[in-house]
């Protein structure tokens, strides 16, 4: 749409009448040539003409729609001839930009906070894992195999927090990474030794692998029922094998302890927390006399357990070593594919000291008589060497 200026400078309506009246141009124009300090300058002159001239658009604009009121009612969108935001001056979206993207951020942190604070409150050991005594050293990711006795001594001890619980019973132990059950007793390749043939040698190391099964990790060898399975394995022929372990059952004591060569709770003191032992250990094997091969064995087993009707977790660890034979009966009168016992020997740890009943008593921290140890310090979870026989009863650095 196009205006046209009359000779006096003033701009018209696109109708024809001037926008500005007579007697409001002449005060301009008298203003002007006065030099008044607050007369316009020539850009703001021609700014409030172009607004008389869309006021009075407006109130045409009005009449036309019969000056009907809008309360109540969406506002009607401008006229063609009003730009957006002409009188509002600079649009607020620019104004209020900056404090929009302040909330924005804030937001944002917030919904990360409260976020964090969920994952603390499922996880707490996220947290005190990394605090001072804490164990962030400790991985979750399964240990190697071992082959040979490890050169390197077990990782540290756990901090404040770190106790074993029902949920987690291997929290803050070693044992974390190790293997669960059967799955922690590898055998190797078999070969020939001894004049015994590969097939021989094999034979011997799947027995004495079945023997540690059913002697430290079978149920009912746990209930401290008869330990049938392990039993079945022995050679019957052999003197102070199979039949003296029967008599230690029967009738255990300092110099017949079944515990040498069975894993066996009090089942009114203690039951297993879970269905998980973990297992530790190398087999190694080699010839013996003529005919025959010898298999030596050394595995660490960790129980967890509580007490019946409770949820206090402690944890048991037996360290077993042995010998097993197995003679080629083409050579000697033995019973065919039975075990010879070479020798075998334990260690204990966290159970009652010189209780010669055939049964483990494990001790718990809510106990009054766990707190009363003077012993040598012993951390049972050392496998380089094997201990020495201790004098008396033993302090534990950790279970």
């Amino acid at each position: 749409m196009s205006t046209s200026t009359p000779s006096d400078g003033r701009p018209e309506r696109p109708d024809g009448p001037p926008a500005v009246s007579d007697e409001q141009w002449a005060q301009l124009v008298e203003q002007a040539g006065a030099g008044a300090a607050d007369a316009p300058k020539e850009p703001s002159a021609r700014a409030r003409m172009v607004t008389a001239r869309l006021r009075a658009l407006d109130e045409d604009a009005a009449r036309a729609r019969g000056g009907a009121r809008t309360w109540g009612r969406k506002p009607a969108q401008p006229e063609p001839w009003q730009p957006e935001g002409w009188r509002t001056g600079p649009a607020w979206q620019q104004l209020n930009g900056r404090p929009r993207k302040r909330r924005r951020i804030a937001g944002t942190l917030g919904f990360v906070a409260v976020l964090g604070v969920l994952v603390i409150a499922m996880r707490p050991s996220l947290v005190t894992d990394h605090l001072p005594g804490g164990n962030p050293t400790v991985d979750t990711l399964p240990l190697p195999a071992e082959t040979a006795p490890p050169t390197d001594a077990p990782p540290g001890g756990p901090g404040p927090g770190l106790r074993p619980t029902l949920a987690e019973p291997f929290r803050g132990s070693p044992a974390l990474r190790w293997a669960e059950g059967a799955d922690g007793i590898e055998i190797p390749e078999a070969k020939a030794a001894g004049g015994m043939s590969e097939e021989q040698v094999g034979e011997a190391l799947r027995a004495t692998r079945r023997l540690l099964v059913a002697s430290n990790l079978d149920p009912a060898t746990l209930r401290a029922e008869k330990p049938s399975e392990a039993l079945k394995l022995l050679e019957p022929k052999q003197d102070n094998g199979r039949e003296k372990l029967v008599r230690s059952l029967a009738e255990p004591g300092e110099e017949d302890d079944p515990l040498l060569m069975f894993t066996r709770f009090a089942p009114d003191e203690a039951r297993q927390a879970g269905n998980v032992v973990k297992v530790r250990g190398h087999m190694t094997f080699e010839g013996g006399r003529p005919g025959s091969v010898e298999v030596h064995a050394d595995y660490t087993f960790v129980y967890p357990v509580v007490k019946p009707g409770g949820d206090e977790v402690a944890r048991t660890i037996v360290r077993r070593r042995l010998t097993t034979v197995l003679y080629d009966p083409a050579r000697y009168r033995v019973t065919p594919g039975k075990l010879a016992l070479l020798r075998f020997d334990s260690r204990f740890g966290n159970t009652a000291c010189e209780v010669y009943d055939g049964l483990l008593h494990p001790r718990f921290d809510s106990d009054p008589s766990a707190r009363h140890t003077a012993g040598e310090l012993v951390d049972p979870y050392e496998r380089r060497t094997w201990p020495d026989q201790e004098e008396g009863c033993p302090t534990l650095s950790r279970t």
